[in-house]
């Protein structure tokens, strides 16, 4: 243990604590701009400057390890001092559009600078012409509002490993961007939104979609359509004030209708159908022979993965669509059969904590009614912002519910937003599949938590079933490298983009590095998933009434030929750089 003082009050920590960590065990914040735990850690804002007795020089804190005897003073006049000097330069560089900025008054740089007192004009010189890069559709780029904090490369590299931005030039000319200067469309990509959650300001932000859903509910020829996924019900409400692991299914329901939307189903529902084809897929390949292990297809960002990096394992991948493109087009065929209404004049809107669901919705092959499944795709944010600019009181609204037919789910479809989720909702249907039996135990604990890998071993119906959870796309990466070595023995794995699942998604409310070092928000969303699973009167997805009756009246059974020109699709081999 390594023994010193910060401001004079005595400390010890192990040996490797940085100031930083020793600060706040004893309860002092020290500010920082481009640290974030487990991701960045390079002591390039100097934001967190702090003396140290007998040091040439202020030495930053995020990075300086602590030595025996060390005394270290964070809030001398030579420290804020310094602090206020770098914000101001920062700023002197900063596209200063703050009112209309998407993260205002959510911005880490705009509250140092109202902390330090900063002169946004103290210093006046040379600006950097950025253009935006729109050229995805489901990102924007500004790097007039980038600090190079770098954040969101090491997201990328280290978390993802993906690493398709970086540094590019040198001094005042850097900037953040992909290689050889080429637009974020033509990098392998993968869409998963993890460098806007990262971004400490409003460089980064989902490409919004709100104006095009704001239309379609203007127009008196189209009857709108919201489906919410899982874990916007356990986000939204941090966007109001409400504690990190609230459920607000009700005030959402509420919400949506007062937002125009002519029906608010949900997406939970089609969780619950993808449950029956993705089990029976399994079911199939393991009694007759087909390609294993099977891969889960639900997270749009890691099939993307796949086709980039691992093309040879596409075979392995579930043919199902996703919960989200399965509500499109069960909504524009059989609800819209149902209720004779011509698909064409249906517009259907998902709500999602992800941004790689917008890049989802206009790949090939979907478009089972003739028209796209999906017509317009919300994250957590926007649907968030829209009911702020409608005027909605939401933490006032009383209590809805989703309406019939299609926003009937079980819990097996409420956990699909967390890691885990999806293999024990699968696992729930199989098992009964096999066996023919009702199983007595639904919960399957072992591949729950927000571990990186999770494996179990299962014994259904005289088999032994190996089973595999990854979330995050360098966790999968360890999956799929043992798969494509020929070295595993799963019979069925989950993967999902982000790290902790969709509860932790592109899309979800931005969380400041403070929250993110100091809260296990993973753990407290999935909860709320969790807790709904307990609670539900029905908790498999076979067990679904309305699933019932689609499967009776229209599909016939799982993995049909009419199943399969509705709620599967397929794959392509994508190569780097391709636009």
């Amino acid at each position: 243990m390594i023994n010193l003082k910060i401001n004079n009050i005595p400390v010890s920590v192990e040996e490797g604590t940085t100031i930083l960590q020793a600060a706040k065990k004893v309860g002092i914040k020290i500010p920082t701009l481009c640290y974030m735990k487990d991701i960045n850690a390079i002591g390039a804002c100097r934001v967190c400057v702090v003396e140290v007795k007998g040091a040439r020089s202020l030495v930053a804190a995020c990075v300086y390890p602590v030595n025996e005897g060390m005394e270290v003073f964070t809030d001398t006049p030579k420290v804020r001092a310094s602090r206020k000097t770098t914000i101001e330069l920062i700023l002197s560089d900063h596209n200063k559009e703050c009112l209309s900025c998407d993260r205002n008054t959510h911005c880490e740089l705009q509250e140092l600078a109202f902390e330090y007192g900063c002169n946004d004009k103290r210093f006046v010189g040379a600006h950097h012409e950025c253009e935006k890069d729109t050229s995805t559709s489901y990102l924007v780029r500004d790097n007039s509002k980038c600090v190079l904090c770098r954040r969101c490369v090491a997201v990328c590299r280290k978390i993802q490993e993906v690493g398709v931005i970086g540094p590019e030039k040198r001094g005042f000319k850097t900037q953040i961007g992909c290689a050889f200067e080429t637009d974020l469309a033509g990098s392998p990509c993968v869409a998963c939104g993890q460098c806007i959650n990262v971004c400490p300001t409003g460089a980064l932000h989902e490409k919004e979609e709100i104006d095009i859903v704001r239309a379609a509910i203007a127009d008196p020829e189209k009857i709108v359509i919201a489906g919410p996924a899982p874990s916007v019900r356990a986000g939204l409400g941090e966007e109001f004030g409400y504690p990190m692991g609230t459920n607000v299914e009700g005030k959402m329901a509420t919400a949506l209708k007062m937002l125009g939307f002519d029906k608010v189903f949900d997406v939970n529902f089609t969780a619950d159908l993808t449950i029956m084809e993705e089990a029976n897929e399994l079911v199939e390949r393991v009694k007759n022979g087909g390609p294993l292990p099977m891969f889960t297809s639900c997270s749009p960002g890691w099939v993307r993965y796949l086709e980039y990096y691992y093309p040879e394992l596409i075979p392995n991948v579930s043919t199902c669509k996703s919960p989200q493109q399965m509500f499109g087009a069960i909504t524009k065929t059989y609800y819209a059969e149902k209720m004779g209404i011509d698909p064409s004049k249906l517009f259907v809107v998902s709500i999602m904590p992800c941004t790689a669901k917008k890049f989802e919705k206009t790949r090939d092959n979907q478009n089972a009614s003739g028209y796209p499944d999906i017509d317009a795709v919300l994250t957590t944010r926007e649907l968030a912002k829209m009911i702020k600019q409608n005027g909605i009181i939401f933490n006032e609204l009383p209590e809805g519910k989703m309406d019939d037919p299609l926003g009937v789910y079980t819990g097996a479809g409420v956990i699909f937003g967390a890691t885990g989720g999806v293999m024990e909702a699968a696992l729930r249907t199989a098992v009964e599949t096999i066996t023919g039996e009702p199983a007595q135990d639904v919960e399957y604990k072992k591949v729950r938590g927000t571990k990186g890998v999770k494996e179990a071993t299962y014994e259904v119906g005289g088999m032994k079933i190996k089973v595999a959870v990854a979330s995050g796309i360098s966790n999968a990466k360890k999956v799929c490298e043992k798969v494509a070595s020929g070295k595993s023995d799963y019979t069925f794995i989950e993967i999902m983009c982000c790290p902790g699942g969709c509860v932790n998604g592109g899309g979800q409310p931005i969380m400041s590095s403070v929250v993110r070092e100091n809260v296990d928000y993973k753990a407290l969303r999935a909860s709320v998933l969790y807790k709904a699973d307990k609670k539900a009167e029905l908790r498999k997805s076979h067990d679904n009434p309305v699933i019932k009756e689609v499967y009776d009246s229209y599909l016939g059974e799982p993995g049909s030929h009419k199943a399969h020109e509705i709620l599967h699709t397929s794959y392509v081999t994508r190569t780097r750089y391709e636009k």
